[in-house]
C-alpha cells in the first residue's frame, strides 16, 4: 500500500475516533433535556454532519420517550444516521423494527429503500475502493440481499419516487453478482470441474441475463461442453455467441 493510502486511512479511523466521542458534561445534557429541546439538537446536528452527536440524542429519544410527540420521525432520522455514519446493524435493526411497527406508514417506501442502501453500503468496502481493489469475488449475500430489497421496492411501490435510483441501482448489483458467479466458474474450470462450470455459467444467463459478464459466461460454456464432449451443446452456445458477440475469438478457431 502506498504511504499516501495509509495515511489517508489512519487519518479516516482517527476522524472516525473523534466523532464519535463525548464529554461527560455532554452526556449530563442529554439525560436532562426535554424532548423538543432533544428532538432540535439532533436535527442541528444532522445539518451540520455531525451524525455521531445526532444519534446520541435520537437514541435518548427513542429510550427515554418512545412514545413522545417526534417517535415516528425519531426512527426515520435514526436509520438515516446509521446509514451516514455506516453502522449497518443497527440501521438494518431499526429498519426491521420500523416495518414491523408501522407497516402502512406513509413513508415506508422510503424505509425499503434506505434497507437497500444499507446492504449495498455494507457489500462496498471504502478502502477497496480507494485503492482500485477488485473484490466481486467476496461473499454477495448483503448484495442479493440489497439487490432483493430495491426488488421488493418497486414492485410493491412501483410510483415511488425512489423507484427510479433503485432501479439503476438494481442494474449495478446484477453485474456485481454475475461476476461472482463468473469467478466461481472460473475456479471451477482451475479444477477441471467442467459440468459445475457449465452449470454456473448458465446460472448466469439465466438468473442475470443482459449484464457485462453474459459474454464470458457464453466463452465458459462452449469450453466446458467442448471438454465435457457435448458437442451439440457446444454449436448452440457458439451460434448464440455469434449472434450477440461476432467478434470473439472463439469464434476464429
Amino acid at each position: 500500500m502506498h504511504k499516501f493510502a495509509k495515511g489517508a486511512v489512519v487519518g479516516l479511523f482517527s476522524l472516525a475516533i473523534a466523532a464519535c466521542s463525548s464529554s461527560p458534561e455532554e452526556d449530563l445534557k442529554v439525560k436532562k433535556s426535554s424532548p423538543d429541546i432533544l428532538y432540535s439538537q439532533a436535527r442541528t446536528s444532522m445539518e451540520l454532519g455531525n451524525f455521531s452527536k445526532a444519534v446520541r440524542s435520537l437514541e435518548a429519544l427513542d429510550s427515554r420517550y418512545p412514545f413522545g410527540p417526534h417517535k415516528t420521525q425519531v426512527q426515520l432520522d435514526l436509520i438515516f444516521a446509521y446509514y451516514k455514519l455506516d453502522d449497518a446493524a443497527s440501521g438494518i435493526a431499526n429498519i426491521d423494527r420500523f416495518i414491523r411497527l408501522n407497516p402502512t406508514h406513509k413513508d415506508i417506501d422510503y424505509v425499503y429503500y434506505m434497507r437497500g442502501l444499507v446492504n449495498m453500503q455494507s457489500d462496498n468496502y471504502m478502502f477497496h475502493d480507494m485503492l482500485d481493489i477488485d473484490r466481486t469475488d467476496r461473499d454477495p449475500k448483503v448484495a442479493q440481499d440489497a439487490f432483493n430489497d430495491f426488488d421488493r421496492l418497486i414492485k410493491s411501490y412501483p410510483k415511488s419516487k425512489y423507484a427510479p435510483d433503485a432501479a439503476k441501482r438494481m442494474l449495478y448489483l446484477k453485474n456485481r453478482l454475475a461476476k461472482y458467479s463468473i469467478n466461481v466458474a472460473e475456479y471451477y474450470i482451475k479444477m477441471n470441474a467442467w459440468s459445475a462450470a457449465s452449470t454456473r455459467a448458465q446460472s448466469v444467463m439465466e438468473t442475470y441475463p443482459g449484464t457485462t459478464s453474459t459474454e464470458r459466461a457464453l466463452e465458459i460454456m462452449a469450453e466446458a461442453y467442448g471438454e465435457l464432449g457435448q458437442e451439440k451443446l457446444r454449436e448452440n452456445v457458439l451460434s448464440v455467441m455469434k449472434i450477440n458477440f461476432p467478434n470473439n475469438k472463439m469464434l476464429s478457431r
